[in-house]
């Protein structure tokens, strides 16, 4: 008896302890705001009843270190403690400001390597300097919001409206805020200083925990900013310390200094209050369900049902805004109005997981709002949790040279399928790292797979408390969030297990066994289910696609998938995630879908790309529709009807340009510009751009060529790149995943916007429709129309794509042909995951 009470005693203190590092160990309940200096004063404001309350403390600043060697003679002041364990960064060494640390550990470390290190990152994989924040969150064991749910947070949001894009030459005209009561003030001055004050205040008088926008990052911020600076205005967005925003890196945030190795991204910071930009939360949320026609305020919120006002919610074009303001300003009022009133919305919906993870990870919560799941959120909080359990980290070791072994990727068959399931493995790899115990290595306290562990235990809890909390209620939409914030990191823990040196216990081999028995586990579900009588399209790590026999029920679907999910291993779980009615599958991983409710889904690169010209997406969309409706003539009509408008330059520009990133810089296409001209450049250079940094985005399309100088299939596509102007003065549609992205997207250029396909309001006025209209036929038929080579049969192919303009011998009756389903090529017997 008092073996098994101590086992179980055990089993709650390991519990407790594993409770710690997921969620931190002090109970303090809503914090709303950290700000530490580097002299370790520490701002803490919380909401207690409401009510803001701000407590000011003092923290020693803290870093890891591999070598403690001259330390005491570099400073009598500092502190060291040694970790237990085999990791490198075996040392805790404290001081009494950052600048004193930082500089004790250099000048000891220059002493020893025997040559002057100015900068900690100079000590590379031998130290680790946390902001101060989070030092003061993981030494403290507090974290953001305990206690509070979103609405208890005050959150305000603020759009300008500016005469442009360039805030070197342009400016704010009008500014609408939505106050944390949900009060809305069109604020207007023809004193631009005093706009901007006035903005000041309304803000310190709202005095607001967080400040939200679509976009707020890579436009209305950096746009202020600048203004006030030119202005001379005293910035005071913060809640503590002088005037003027501050600075911290970030990926995707606007690019300061002069082009070249020195050039930085940063994202601005108010000192006191947390900066969201709910375009973070659009762009991560694309990026898992590929769901949104766009990532603009206006098309997420058309999409989500959040539109202000509905059908009656005011539209203007971009480059129309400020002359649209002086001759009816209340439209524009209006416009301004509905931005603000949608950004709140969109904010209350998908700010849910990133305020959950807030509560768990030792980060501010803006920080965490745009952080990747594997370095951004997994990263602090094994630190945390070694930290907790004196026990040494290790410091990041390069690979050993083994290669990474991916995942088991089959395509079946190819063409349109009707009555098709979606059977998903539920976070399979993360399952089988808890099936098959597969950690890190070098993790000797099992951290990671500890964390897991308890994610997935507390997860299923808050789906349990969701179901149990009234519909549409604030603890419903808490316990929801909670429930996507630790799913987030589930499925991000294989990733971070695979990433290489990228993550401080990467693991390569422990990787490979996780695919090894991935691959194994698909190969069984595949022929499970093929046994079962149903007919194999497409199979991944993400679940199996498959179309049952017509005379199936929704309950024989239901019940296949829960005997091959019988068969399954331990803590893997098979699950029916959708129904649908056809599915046209091109390649691995690129398919369209069309639901019974009649609704058309595009996954993959072939049918959904930042880089496809919009009326080619806008003729995929159409064409698809006809081919899941039998309608092989009304494809014929789209190619017909896409192919006369690009010719005769019906579309605006805007239809016809594609959105590329730029990558080289000037100088690198200066040298290779005469062996290959690249149009996007030549675009550049065309329009008088001689700098440009990498990673912008520009909408590049194809010139007509000058009368007699050819433009034909051969002819060199760079010599008549040309470059669409972005036309929103304060866009807030700027951004869009490129394909090539992992998670996160690199900031656009300020004002570049996705521009409207067929259904645009059409041409602005300046808009010339000098494409070459030759040009994009070509491109239709040759690149965009074989998308759909393989929902036909060939003859059948042929017909639909014939040009136009040439007359046919023989038309075939295209009402009597159908979209044709074969087996994929290359598809055998030979291997166990495919067998049918």
């Amino acid at each position: 008896m008092t073996g098994s009470s101590d086992s179980g005693a055990d089993a709650a203190d390991a519990g407790a302890r594993q409770d710690e590092w997921l969620w931190g160990w002090d109970p303090t309940p809503g914090i709303v705001g950290v700000w530490a200096e580097g002299d370790g004063l520490v701002h803490v404001w919380r909401r207690v009843d409401g009510a803001l309350v701000h407590e000011p403390a003092r923290f020693r600043p803290w870093m890891l270190v591999d070598d403690v060697g001259g330390l005491a003679e570099a400073d009598a002041r500092l502190t060291v403690r040694e970790l237990d364990g085999a990791g490198e960064l075996r040392f805790v060494v404290r001081g009494p400001t950052v600048d004193a640390l930082t500089s004790a550990v250099l000048r000891a470390a220059s002493r020893r390597h025997g040559q002057r290190l100015g900068h900690v990152r100079d000590l590379g994989d031998g130290a680790l300097l946390l902001p101060a924040e989070e030092q003061y969150l993981v030494a403290s064991g507090r974290t953001y919001f305990r206690g509070l749910e979103l609405t208890d947070v005050r959150r305000l949001q603020f759009d300008l409206e500016t005469t442009g894009l360039d805030p070197a030459r342009d400016r704010i005209f009008l500014v609408a805020v939505r106050d944390p009561d949900g009060a809305v003030d069109i604020l207007e001055d023809a004193d631009e200083a005093a706009l901007i004050a006035a903005l000041v205040a309304r803000v310190r008088r709202a005095d607001p925990d967080v400040i939200e926008n679509h976009n707020l990052h890579g436009f209305d911020l950096p746009f202020l900013d600048a203004r006030a600076r030119a202005l001379g205005v005293p910035l005071a967005l913060g809640r503590v310390g002088p005037p003027g925003l501050r600075q911290r890196g970030a990926r995707r945030g606007v690019a300061v200094g002069a082009p070249g190795p020195g050039r930085r991204r940063v994202r601005l910071v108010a000192p006191g209050r947390e900066l969201i930009d709910t375009l973070d939360a659009v762009l991560r949320h694309d990026f898992a369900a590929r769901d949104l026609p766009g990532h603009g305020l206006k098309a997420v919120a058309r999409h989500l049902g959040l539109a202000f006002g509905g059908a009656e919610r005011e539209h203007i074009a971009g480059d129309q805004i400020h002359a649209v303001y002086q001759r009816d300003p209340d439209r524009v009022r209006r416009y301004a109005r509905a931005d603000v009133e949608e950004a709140a919305a969109l904010a209350q919906l998908m700010s849910g997981p990133a305020f959950a993870l807030a509560r768990m990870a030792p980060r501010r919560y803006e920080r965490l709002y745009d952080a990747g799941p594997a370095t951004g959120v997994i990263d602090p909080l094994l630190v945390r949790a070694y930290l907790r359990a004196g026990a040494a980290l290790p410091a990041h070791q390069a690979s050993d040279g083994t290669p990474h072994s991916g995942a088991a990727l089959h395509l079946f068959h190819v063409g349109v399928a009707r009555r098709v399931v979606k059977a998903d493995v539920a976070s399979l790899y993360p399952s089988l790292m808890r099936a098959h115990r597969l950690g890190p290595a070098r993790d000797r306290l099992g951290a990671l797979l500890a964390l897991v562990d308890r994610l997935v235990t507390q997860r299923l809890a808050a789906k349990a408390a969701a179901r149990a909390a009234p519909a549409s209620s604030a603890a419903r939409h808490g316990h929801e969030a909670m429930s996507a914030a630790m799913k987030l990191i589930v499925n991000s823990a294989y990733g971070y297990l695979a990433a290489g040196g990228l993550t401080r216990f990467s693991d390569v081999h422990a990787a490979n066994a996780v695919t090894r028995h991935g691959r194994a586990t698909l190969a069984l579900m595949c022929r499970e289910l093929a046994a079962r009588g149903v007919t194999l399209l497409e199979a991944d790590t993400d679940g199996v696609y498959f179309a049952v026999p017509a005379h199936w029920s929704v309950d024989d679907e239901r019940r296949v998938v829960a005997e091959v999910g019988a068969l399954l291993p331990p803590l893997v779980q098979l699950e029916l995630e959708g129904r649908y009615a056809a599915m046209l599958s091109h390649e691995p991983k690129n398919y369209a879908l069309w639901t019974y409710g009649g609704e058309l889904v595009l996954r993959g690169v072939a049918f959904r790309s930042s880089r496809t010209e919009p009326f080619a997406e806008d003729f995929l969309r159409r064409a698809i529709t006809c081919l899941f409706h039998d309608d092989v003539a009304g494809v014929r009509a789209a190619y017909v009807d896409t192919v006369m408008a690009v010719r005769a330059r019906a579309l605006p520009t805007a239809a016809v340009a594609a959105r590329v990133r730029l990558r080289k810089t000037p100088a690198q296409y200066a040298a290779t510009r005469a062996e290959r001209r690249e149009l996007m450049y030549e675009a550049m250079l065309a329009a008088g751009r001689t700098e440009w940094a990498p990673g912008e985005r520009v909408r590049v399309y194809r010139g007509a060529p000058a009368p007699g100088q050819g433009g034909g299939p051969g002819a060199a596509a760079a010599s008549f790149g040309r470059l669409l102007a972005g036309p929103a003065p304060g866009s807030d549609d700027d951004e869009e995943l490129d394909d090539d992205d992992e998670g996160e997207a690199a900031p656009a250029p300020i004002g570049v916007v996705r521009a409207g396909g067929h259904g645009a309001a059409g041409a602005a006025p300046s808009d010339r429709r000098d494409y070459d209209g030759d040009h994009y036929a070509r491109v239709l038929r040759d690149q965009i129309a074989t998308r759909l080579a393989r929902a036909l049969s060939p003859e059948a192919f042929a017909a639909v794509f014939a040009d136009p303009d040439q007359l046919a011998l023989f038309t075939p009756a295209l009402a009597a042909m159908r979209p044709v389903l074969t087996r994929a090529p290359g598809e055998g017997d030979d291997d166990d995951a495919r067998h049918e």
